[in-house]
């Protein structure tokens, strides 16, 4: 009884070790001919570069409740205009603001960051992902800092 026993564990876990391995269409990538949809993309060497004056912004200690705002300014240190496509943060208590027009090179442009410490407690890492046209085309910021029970 106890041979049978094992023999069955056995043969369940080669089982399973091999479908583990099996190729499905979720999980293998084949490229056919002139199919690019699964190559990350490289950005030409005269692209945009976004340069943080700073990417992380310590708000310190604050109440609960309160609002915290702050403007990350970047300039634009490459050959191409900077377009900002999208800025998206961890949550929905941080709210990003991007400049709507093209950023052109060696100009400056600010990202406006709104963070609401409403129901937050403790220490807290709020980031902003910036995707653009640049070199590389996604960043982050960071709001960072404790929020503290009301008084």
């Amino acid at each position: 009884m106890k041979r049978i026993f094992i023999l069955a564990i056995a043969a369940l876990s080669f089982a399973a070790c091999r479908n583990a391995n099996t190729n499905s269409p979720e999980t293998s990538k084949v490229s056919v001919g002139n199919d690019t949809s699964n190559v990350s993309k490289i950005a030409p060497a005269d692209a945009a570069v976004i340069s943080f004056e700073r990417d992380i912004y310590d708000f310190e200690k604050i109440e609960q409740g309160e609002k915290v705002q702050h403007e990350f300014k970047f300039k634009n240190s490459g050959k191409s205009p900077l377009i900002i496509s999208n800025a998206t943060a961890t949550c929905g208590c941080t709210i990003p603001e991007t400049p709507k027009e093209p950023i052109l090179p060696g100009k400056e442009g600010v990202i406006k960051v709104v963070f609401n410490s409403e129901g937050k407690m403790g220490m807290q890492d709020k980031v902003v992902t910036v995707t653009s046209n640049a070199n590389p085309n996604v960043s982050t910021v960071h709001l960072v800092g404790e929020v503290l029970a009301k008084k």
